[in-house]
Order: structure tokens, then C-alpha cells, then sequence
């Protein structure tokens, strides 16, 4: 790959990050709502619209692969460091120090690994690997919050 092309990656990669970091840390800040829970994957579902690039195209096996490490892997962590508490009338996630940890943990293995598959198959390729990955990620922890949060809500009407 061009060095300018894999420095731009490096970039954009670095700041993504950063940007979803500080997201995840403002939005500990404000009350947990059920279109706050299932915007992201929702939204993040649009971009599986790359597909219709064939040059975007992986094998359905590495698709999988790569959903099931996301979902495996890297969800369970986020889904073991977020709590949801009731404060008053509305629900926040609590803030557990280990989270940061976790989330920053995880950029960083996913940029290693980016790098790595990057060696074996093209850039849009790579990025649509790890959109998968990140979309497999997710996907379960959002589930598993949304249960959480009507558990939560249920448990405060009865």
C-alpha cells in the first residue's frame, strides 16, 4: 500500500478512536433511553451498505469470523464493565473505572489486527473485516443493555 494511503489509515484510525472514546465517556454523563440504546446498532447498520462495492466484498466465512470475534471477544467485556443504576426517575450507566481500560484495550487490539490482516488482503477489505468485527461487537452489548435497562424500568412500574 502507499505509504501516504497507510499513513492516512493510521490517522484516521487514531482519531475514530479518540472520538469514540470521548462518545463513550459523555454518554455515561446522560441518561440511558431506549432510542439511546438501539440508534448505534441501527445506525451502524448502514454501513453494510458497502457491500454493494464489490471491492468491499469478503468470503460469508471471514464475514462470520470476524462477527463472531467481535461478538465473542470484545463484547463481553464491554458487557461486563457497564452497569446500568436507577437515579431517581431515569436510568444512567455507571461508570466503572475498568471500562475506560476495557474500551482503550480494545482499540488497540483491533488496530493490531488491522494491521496484521491488512498484510493479506486489500484496504477496503481490511475495513470492511473490522466494520464487522466492531458491528458483531456491538450488536450483543447493545442487546444485552436494552434487557438490562427494561429489566431496570419493569422492575420500577410493578
Amino acid at each position: 500500500m502507499n505509504l501516504d494511503l497507510r499513513t492516512a489509515a493510521v490517522v484516521t484510525s487514531l482519531v475514530g478512536a479518540a472520538v469514540i472514546v470521548a462518545w463513550r465517556v459523555r454518554e455515561t454523563r446522560r441518561p440511558v433511553t431506549t432510542a439511546s440504546l438501539v440508534a448505534p446498532p441501527l445506525g451502524m447498520s448502514t454501513g453494510f451498505l458497502m457491500f454493494l462495492f464489490p471491492a468491499t466484498r469478503v468470503p460469508i466465512a471471514w464475514a462470520i469470523a470476524a462477527f463472531a470475534a467481535g461478538a465473542i471477544f470484545f463484547a463481553y467485556p464491554l458487557i461486563a464493565t457497564s452497569t446500568l443504576t436507577r437515579e431517581g426517575d431515569v436510568v444512567t450507566m455507571k461508570r466503572s473505572k475498568v471500562f475506560l481500560v476495557v474500551l482503550l484495550g480494545i482499540v488497540a487490539v483491533r488496530f493490531a489486527l488491522r494491521a496484521w490482516v491488512e498484510q493479506y488482503v486489500s484496504v477496503l477489505q481490511t475495513g470492511s473485516l473490522v466494520f464487522i468485527l466492531a458491528f458483531g461487537m456491538l450488536l450483543p452489548w447493545r442487546l444485552v443493555m436494552y434487557a438490562r435497562y427494561r429489566a431496570l424500568v419493569s422492575a420500577t412500574r410493578g
